[in-house]
């Protein structure tokens, strides 16, 4: 028996700087258009926790919609089927880079202009699906488990929504790409601690609130101070990615998915 024979053979997705500039709400004030944020697809080489920010709850209508596996097809196309499949009779549509994230291979960078389609989906995709970038960004990237979020839990009760730092939100993804095309560990930790500053300020909810019993805060200080840059999977906690050419103790490693259909055993 496999692990996929188990958990499915459809991907993951990570999701680094820039988050929340693929939702309308928040890109409309970017005065600097496109925002951008980085997603990265990776096999499904061991299961990953819900409400974590992985985009397991996209996983789950995709694995619905495509019961055997990713079909071949437009990216971009098979992006807006997903996104019409989980966000129908929904008042409140998620953003799309979840669906964007599965679907994709490799490291892309998705610009969202508030001025293109009401910015639901990305203006432009940049893909970088280099074997080399893949392997480097694997070792140098830890995951750290820390919390899901908890029941009750609102990320969006507070929005700050400045356009100075919605500005720096969707610099923190451009630099985030590049970092990683350019295989520069620092560049890529100072992304990361950039994305975290424009969450905490935007949306402070993302890393603090009533629900949350976990100081992720703390947390993330602790690593941010000892290694290369930090920031979280997700608002309310999830796994926190560590930019570190060192191993990083109680973290674990992935795999990044180049190809379109899974192929992880």
């Amino acid at each position: 028996m496999k692990l996929t024979d188990i958990i499915g053979r459809l991907p993951y997705r990570m999701a680094f700087a820039g988050g929340w500039i693929d939702q309308p709400y928040v890109s409309q004030y970017n005065p600097n258009p496109p925002g951008s944020m980085v997603v990265v697809a990776i096999e499904p080489t061991s299961r990953f926790m819900d409400r974590c920010g992985m985009g397991t709850s996209t996983r789950k209508v995709a694995a619905a919609l495509w019961p055997h596996g990713l079909p071949e097809g437009d990216p971009a196309r098979l992006t807006r089927q997903l996104y019409e499949a989980e966000n129908r009779g929904r008042p409140e549509p998620s953003g799309s880079q979840d669906m964007a994230g599965l679907i994709y291979p490799g490291i892309n960078r998705l610009d969202y202009d508030f001025e293109i389609e009401g910015g639901y989906f990305p203006a432009h995709v940049e893909s970088c699906q280099s074997p080399a970038v893949a392997r480097w960004l694997e070792q140098v990237i830890t995951m750290v488990p820390v919390a899901q979020r908890p029941d009750g839990y609102n990320p969006l009760e507070i929005k700050n929504l400045d356009p100075a730092w919605i500005a720096r939100l969707g610099q923190s993804g451009r630099d985030c790409y590049d970092a990683i095309v350019h295989m520069d560990a620092e560049a890529l930790g100072a992304s990361f601690n950039e994305s975290m500053m424009c969450w905490e300020t935007i949306l402070p909810h993302t890393v603090r609130h009533s629900t949350i019993a976990v100081d992720l805060m703390g947390i993330l200080g602790y690593y941010q101070s000892r290694y290369t840059g930090a920031m979280y999977s997700g608002c309310g906690g999830g796994y926190i990615y560590v930019v570190s050419e060192e191993p990083v103790p109680g973290g674990f490693q992935v795999k990044v998915r180049l190809d379109h259909t899974s192929q992880a055993r």
